[in-house]
């Protein structure tokens, strides 16, 4: 699964005139993504060819705000958001943002380098927390918030260094002794999830005090 969505990221901007992406359940039940047609076996049997279903996802750094569009793209998750955010104690509140900072909530985003989905998970990522649909909302939704669950365990519930981690990986927080690591996009990401993590909370503030009214 790694190799083959890796090869589908790499030829993510010429997807219009390459020969599609296709679809496939191997026997474990992992779906597979790739832009290689399954040439014989049940691969090609079953294969289902999704032509221009995936788009670039924005750049981490990229500025971004929580606005009356963007929190109408939020409303069709927010159900399993909150699920999922009780489900592994997380901030409801930081999975939207981390979920806006990483697709915009397009839940047929890809990176450059083969993050895939509403959360942006890293294929070796995506398989460590159980997801084997990567493209699948709820399972994208649900391994994602997992992960945080997972780095807030490792560092404290510390939400800097969570984010940091879920950027750059745990390895670099520890590296820099559990600093921001001294990358450009690390710390522009950072600066940009906790902006918008006070954002949707403030924004969740003004509707509990408004329906208190």
């Amino acid at each position: 699964m790694l190799r083959r969505l890796a090869s589908l990221v790499l030829v993510l901007p010429s997807l219009a005139t390459a020969g599609g992406i296709y679809k496939y359940v191997e026997a474990d039940g992992t779906v597979v993504y790739t832009n290689v047609a399954p040439k014989s076996g049940g691969a090609a049997r079953k294969a289902r060819r999704l032509d221009g279903e995936f788009r670039p996802a924005p750049t981490p750094s990229a500025p971004a705000s929580v606005t009356a569009s963007s929190a109408s793209k939020l409303t069709g998750f927010d159900e399993i958001i909150d699920e999922m955010a009780v489900k592994y104690r997380m901030p409801v509140n930081l999975v939207r943002a981390i979920m806006h900072a990483e697709s915009g909530f397009d839940p047929n985003a890809i990176s450059h380098v083969g993050a895939s989905g509403l959360m942006q998970l890293m294929p070796a990522t995506a398989r460590e927390m159980y997801v084997k649909d990567i493209f699948d909302v709820r399972e994208n939704i649900e391994g994602g918030t997992r992960y945080l669950r997972v780095l807030a365990n490792e560092f404290d519930g510390d939400m800097v260094k969570i984010i940091a981690a879920y950027n750059a990986g745990p390895d670099a927080v520890r590296k820099y002794d559990g600093q921001v690591p001294p990358y450009p996009e690390t710390q522009a990401y950072v600066r940009k999830v906790l902006s918008l993590y006070f954002q949707y909370k403030a924004r969740a503030g003004q509707t509990q005090s408004a329906q208190a009214r």
